[in-house]
């Protein structure tokens, strides 16, 4: 996301490389360009222009300090921008309640009954809270079934009553069952349409008015650009929701919804939705997406992914493994099981300053790892735990077992002695120590 967008500032901000100063000239020129390229990232005219007078204003208004170049402090002027655009802090969603209840509203296709179920997954998950999804889109077929497979596939009950078409009846028995089971939140996901109109917004303010959530998220496709900005003014105006999910946001390289929908509508991006996977669920950070956009990464997001899944004990293991130098295939095999539960490797790749540049063209995904999973896989358990008896004659049957050629098993060979060293240096310095500070925090 933002890719279109990150390359175009770039450009921008070198109008003023080799300037000693910030001028009326050389400002402007710059502002022309970057206005250009939120337009071009489908932000409206009004707020590109808006944004880039406030910029202006601010640059030519700073005293600009000898050992910062002024290309610089345009860079750090558009980052506080961009992040006061999309609404400088991150913004929870309310989950108090006896139980809480989550309404999830939106058009058809824009992915609502997919965010339920994320969002379920994600509050039992990180919150450890017991969680019910109810079933109030009897509208569009299948979108009953489809909430009962993701629920089955995440471990969350889905409540449903057959042949009903009134939402408010079937919200009121999950909110009355959640009490009685001693639920702590209700996701009640709602019925769309494909277009806003009178109907939807009548059944969706009723339903609303009988549940009284704690929460209430509108979702929408941000693919659609400005589209999805019209579309969530207009449902604000008659819901007053709490906070937009922007799904899809992995299939958009221009992001100017989530540039624009805050001015807009005045209320926060709670959520992005990044992918297939029910995992692929991120609490938005404005901050955290502005640093993203000007190419400086996102370390904080990628440690806490870690850390998701992060194994005190496993890690302490571990450790004294590659202390003693015994980190074999097979627990390199277990560290890729865990890489690829962060997510999207190009995605993760991304939040490291510099690196998302470099692998723009580059076509990495979790299946890079089915070659190297299938080598080891096709080894007997001596080989894993002791690769240095693997001869020649080895080489050959584990080839041929994966499905593999010999140079590839030779080249894992190689890569996994590589990597074992690099993570001795890793886990008994640089990378324990960082998990150690994030968990005093």
């Amino acid at each position: 996301m933002f890719e279109n967008l990150s390359e175009r500032l770039e450009r921008s901000f070198k109008i003023l490389k080799g300037e000693g100063k910030i001028t009326e000239i050389n400002i402007s020129e710059a502002m022309k360009d970057i206005r250009r390229a939120l337009l071009d990232a489908d932000v409206s005219y009004k707020i590109a222009k808006q944004f880039c007078d406030d910029v202006k204003k601010k640059a030519i208004g700073q005293n600009v300090l000898t050992a910062v170049k002024p290309q610089q402090m345009i860079v750090k002027i558009v980052h506080d921008e961009l992040a006061e655009l999309m609404g400088s802090e991150y913004s929870d969603i309310n989950v108090k309640g006896q139980p809480a209840v989550v309404l999830v509203a939106g058009l058809n296709g824009s992915g609502k009954t997919t965010f339920s179920g994320k969002l379920a997954l994600n509050i039992k998950s990180k919150r450890g809270m017991k969680v019910l999804l109810a079933a109030c889109d009897y509208f569009r077929p299948a979108a009953i079934d489809q909430l009962k497979v993701l629920g089955e596939q995440i471990g969350v009950p889905v409540y449903s009553e057959e042949g009903v078409k009134d939402p408010v009846k079937i919200a009121r028995g999950a909110i009355a069952k959640a009490k009685s089971e001693g639920y702590s939140v209700v996701i009640v996901d709602t019925a769309g349409r494909l277009a806003v109109d009178q109907e939807l917004m009548d059944e969706i303010s009723t339903l609303k008015e009988a549940v009284n959530p704690t929460e209430t998220l509108f979702v929408v496709d941000a693919m659609t650009g400005q589209d999805a900005v019209e579309t969530a003014k207009a449902f604000n105006d008659r819901l007053d929701f709490d906070g937009v999910v922007l799904t899809k946001m992995d299939g958009d390289t221009r992001g100017g919804a989530a540039l624009s929908i805050r001015a807009v509508v005045g209320k926060p991006i709670k959520f992005v939705s990044t992918g297939e996977k029910m995992e692929a669920l991120d609490v938005f950070h404005p901050a955290r997406i502005a640093d993203r956009i000007l190419g400086m990464g996102d370390v904080v997001s990628l440690v806490e992914k870690a850390q998701e899944q992060f194994d005190e004990q496993q890690a302490r293991e571990l450790k004294k493994k590659l202390a003693k130098d015994q980190f074999t295939l097979w627990d390199f095999y277990t560290q890729i099981q865990q890489v690829k539960k962060m997510g999207n490797i190009k995605d993760l790749a991304s939040m490291i300053p510099g690196v998302g540049k470099a692998l723009k063209d580059v076509d990495i995904d979790n299946d890079s790892f089915k070659s190297i999973e299938a080598i080891i896989l096709s080894m007997t358990p001596q080989e894993r735990e002791h690769p240095e008896i693997i001869n020649g004659s080895r080489r050959k049957r584990i080839a041929d077992g994966s499905g593999t050629s010999l140079p590839e098993v030779n080249r894992l060979l190689k890569q996994f002695e590589g990597t074992r060293k690099m993570m001795k240096t890793v886990m008994t310095g640089g990378m324990g120590n960082m998990m150690r500070g994030m968990r005093r925090r």
